[in-house]
């Protein structure tokens, strides 16, 4: 039988084809709300009252995400390891789309609605000073900067104004992240069963949640916050299918069908509960036979770049009323600013920065020698036989 384990290869495979495919999914969806088309609502929600496009993107995201980083906290990396490197992979990028938003795009726009950045970086009220470090830890604590967006699609329609109505999904993200790092600490990834517990409960609790059989908020109040259970199980499926990749056939008929039911509930209901791990099988197995897109990234990986630049620029150009000129020429100038904005954080701050993975700062390094040496002297003076009975 041939299983995801023998058909999956980490090193050619279709995935950031998809993960890019998701990212544009996404832009689609929000030029609902950003610039005011579909009725100013999400795309997808005129099909569906359980989840819009994007959503459905975002947790495709979750899945891949839970799927590649559970292999990775399975393979030889320490705890401490794994974590500096999943921070390297998110924080160094966002960050240059805080500053980039505080201090490139939010000034172009203040000076199209006042004619001067006159008062700019003065103003008392969301301080484009204080953009950066009330968001830099992934929890999003200013979403606007120095009062903008009165009268853009996105306030006239939500009563709202955010200059990166994205990246709040980051937080979950991560917290998935420190989930698997403890997972992995406890030995609960190589006792794969004992993982498999941990994420079939995070399902069920989705179902339980969704179905609206019980109030988990008295169960436990972490639960009153609906999107962890929203985010959280797309990114458990994935830690199965990273657990059980030897059991889990990779068939294109069982694809099918997965399509199918999620094409079925999501227009039907029950997407959430059941579609949504059809569409998840689908994907992986895209991924693994969609050969001729395994090159994708030859030029880089733009999709985390186009998820967290998507937003803001999508923003500054209501500013310039680019919504007015239809909805294709909105779409293409903003896919082709995505991309440069995407390219130009790959290669100027994503790939230098994975390229410090396995840097250790020298006086870790020192220590770590030193309790090696120490060690090592410890073991040497040990008296043969020392502690067997007389």
């Amino acid at each position: 039988m041939r299983t995801l384990a023998t058909e999956f290869d980490p090193r050619a495979n279709s995935i950031g084809f998809v993960r890019w495919l998701m990212a544009f999914a996404v832009i689609f969806s929000h030029a609902g709300p950003i610039a005011g088309f579909y009725s100013g609502h999400d795309l997808g929600v005129q099909w569906s009252n359980e989840q819009s496009l994007g959503g459905v993107a975002v947790g495709g995201f979750f899945f891949l995400s839970g799927f590649l980083i559970t292999k990775s906290r399975m393979g030889r990396s320490t705890t401490a390891r794994f974590f500096w490197r999943r921070a390297l992979r998110i924080f160094p990028a966002f960050w240059l789309a805080l500053l980039s938003t505080a201090f490139v795009l939010a000034p172009i726009a203040w000076i199209r609605v006042h004619g001067s950045i006159d008062g700019f970086f003065r103003h008392p009220v969301e301080s484009p000073l204080t953009y950066f470090f009330n968001n830099m830890s992934l929890i999003l604590n200013q979403r606007n900067i120095a009062e903008l967006g009165g009268g853009l699609p996105y306030s006239e329609n939500w009563g709202a104004r955010d200059w990166n109505g994205s990246a709040w999904t980051l937080a979950y993200e991560f917290g998935a992240y420190i989930l698997v790092g403890i997972l992995g600490l406890v030995g609960a990834l190589a006792h794969r069963k004992v993982g498999a517990v941990v994420a079939l409960g995070i399902i069920a609790l989705s179902a339980v949640q969704w179905l609206g059989a019980a109030d988990l908020a008295r169960l436990n109040p972490v639960f009153g916050d609906h999107f962890i259970l929203l985010l959280w199980p797309p990114f458990a499926f994935g830690i199965l299918f990273a657990l059980y990749g030897d059991r889990i056939p990779i068939d294109w008929r069982i694809a099918v069908a997965g399509l199918a039911i999620a094409l079925y509930c999501y227009a039907r209901g029950g997407y959430l509960v059941i579609g949504q791990y059809g569409f998840y099988y689908f994907l992986m197995w895209f991924a693994i036979r969609a050969t001729l897109l395994r090159r994708w990234e030859r030029f880089g990986d733009f999709s985390y770049g186009i998820y967290i630049f998507a937003w803001p620029i999508m923003t500054l150009a209501t500013y310039f009323g680019l919504e007015n000129r239809g909805w294709l020429v909105y779409h293409v100038v903003i896919v082709v600013a995505c991309h440069i904005a995407a390219f130009l954080s790959w290669h100027l701050i994503e790939k230098p920065a994975m390229s410090l993975k396995n840097w250790t700062p020298r006086p870790v390094a020192w220590a770590i020698e030193r309790w090696r040496a120490l060690r090592g002297s410890i073991a040497a003076r040990r008296v043969p036989g020392e502690g067997a009975g007389a």
